[in-house]
């Protein structure tokens, strides 16, 4: 008895330690290791500051499928007016499955397009909303032109110029290896010449560091974000044409239900591609930004899901965030500056001048975005490097920059504040001189 008793007990706190080893191994989520994931590309980003918290091959350029539309979406946002009417063409008709079925002549209104682009990630819709805003570039006979009476010719001049405002919508996001050659993410190549007469051949493609900045930039930056984000979160949009024919879009992002804090995403695949994902998630004061390339191929489409959940939840659990004013300079820490040649009150002074800490060192015509904080590992740190002038020559003008603050992490600066007079010295002159003998020899 009393050997089953010691037995009992040796087995309960056996299973007491494995208990508390498993919850302890849940509660911390480590960094997975890049051979653990599916994705043949993957990046973790803060949406805030856009540092990348995991890379694995992130600056490798991949087919995205029908990820593109994200920025299909958000420049279609930007440039168009909800609103608006959409006229069908024969071409926008003739695109490949997944699709609306849209039909020549048919007129939506483009805030419904953009629920089908984005919930059921229709390839027709994607090019019917591509003719509509990029028809605006072409010349005048064909922006007057019916899109419903377009050559097939007309109809791509249409979408091409729509790729070209891609683009240049890609490079002011700072996203280097991106082309975009078609609206729907369907595979695609392109034959550019050059000036020198040279021809290079350019694919539909980008990077996962690229696809999750465009993702950052959608929830977070964009002035339409809250249209983009009230779009993609919808479970589901209902809605009919005026030859009575009657539509519903389910959303098709499975994260959305996946985790707590979800707030936006889109899937995509083609048979270059494999399966894509780009998804992102506010939770706990942070909000984190998947992108996933190559995620494997059929019958492997849940793949995407469990990578997304490992790398996000390796940034809430691994991660916390830092406002850069913990590492804030203080101005108290600043001494006043020897001004050579300055006036003084007395004759045998030395002049100086207080310096003052001018609040993100931005101009007033400066439209950089602010970054409060980062998120960082355990034993990470902000580092603050203060470079400031020794000695300045009269005279000095108030507000005068004379040195820099930065608040830099992993060679990057995330703020850089100037450091300024906070008031004027002159330069000594006869009538400075003057006034000293005076004041010495008669007061």
């Amino acid at each position: 008895m009393f050997n089953m008793k010691k037995s009992l007990k040796q087995y309960l706190c056996v299973f007491c330690c494995l208990l508390a080893v498993s919850r302890a191994v849940q509660g911390n989520a480590q960094e997975p290791d890049p051979g653990e994931l599916y994705a043949q590309a993957a990046v973790l980003m803060d949406a805030e500051s856009g540092r990348i918290l995991y890379d694995k091959n992130g600056t490798q350029v991949l087919p995205m499928a029908s990820t593109t539309k994200i920025m299909t979406c958000i420049l279609t946002l930007e440039t168009a007016d909800i609103g608006e009417t959409v006229e069908i063409s024969a071409y926008a008709a003739s695109m490949p499955k997944v699709k609306l079925y849209v039909q020549k002549g048919e007129r939506y209104l483009l805030e419904d397009l953009l629920y089908s682009l984005m919930l059921e990630s229709h390839n027709d819709a994607a090019v019917a909303i591509a003719e509509h805003v990029g028809r605006q570039y072409l010349p005048e006979q064909l922006r007057e032109k019916s899109p419903a009476d377009y050559t097939q010719e007309e109809s791509k001049q249409a979408v091409e110029a729509f790729a070209a405002m891609m683009n240049r919508k890609a490079q002011e996001l700072g996203c280097k290896d991106t082309w975009f050659i078609t609206p729907n993410g369907l595979d695609a190549t392109q034959v550019l010449t050059l000036e020198s007469g040279e021809t290079i051949e350019k694919h539909h493609s980008t990077t996962a560091a690229d696809l999750a900045a465009i993702m950052c930039y959608c929830i977070d930056r964009s002035p339409k974000k809250e249209d983009f984000l009230r779009i993609t979160q919808a479970p589901s949009h209902s809605f009919s044409i005026e030859n009575g024919r009657f539509f519903n879009c389910v959303n098709h992002n499975a994260f959305l239900q996946m985790m707590q804090g979800a707030i936006s995403g889109k899937t995509g695949f083609t048979n270059q591609a494999g399966y894509c994902y780009v998804g992102a998630l506010e939770r706990d004061g942070k909000t984190l930004v998947v992108a996933l390339l190559a995620c494997g191929w059929p019958n492997n489409k849940s793949y995407k899901w469990s990578d997304t959940r490992a790398l996000m939840n390796y940034g809430l659990e691994d991660f916390s965030y830092h406002p850069l004013d913990e590492a804030a300079y203080q101005e108290s820490q600043l001494e006043p500056i020897t001004v050579l040649r300055g006036q003084t009150l007395d004759i045998d002074g030395t002049a100086r001048v207080p310096v003052r800490i001018l609040e993100r060192g931005l101009e007033e015509n400066e439209t950089s975005e602010e970054i409060s904080g980062l998120l960082l590992k355990d034993g990470e740190e902000i580092r603050v490097e203060c470079d400031i002038q020794r000695q300045l020559e009269a005279p000095v003008a108030a507000g005068e920059q004379v040195g820099t603050i930065q608040y830099i992490f992993q060679d990057r600066v995330y703020r850089e504040e100037h450091i300024v007079t906070a008031k004027a010295v002159r330069r000594i002159d006869y009538r400075w001189c003057f006034q000293q003998i005076i004041r010495f020899f008669l007061l």
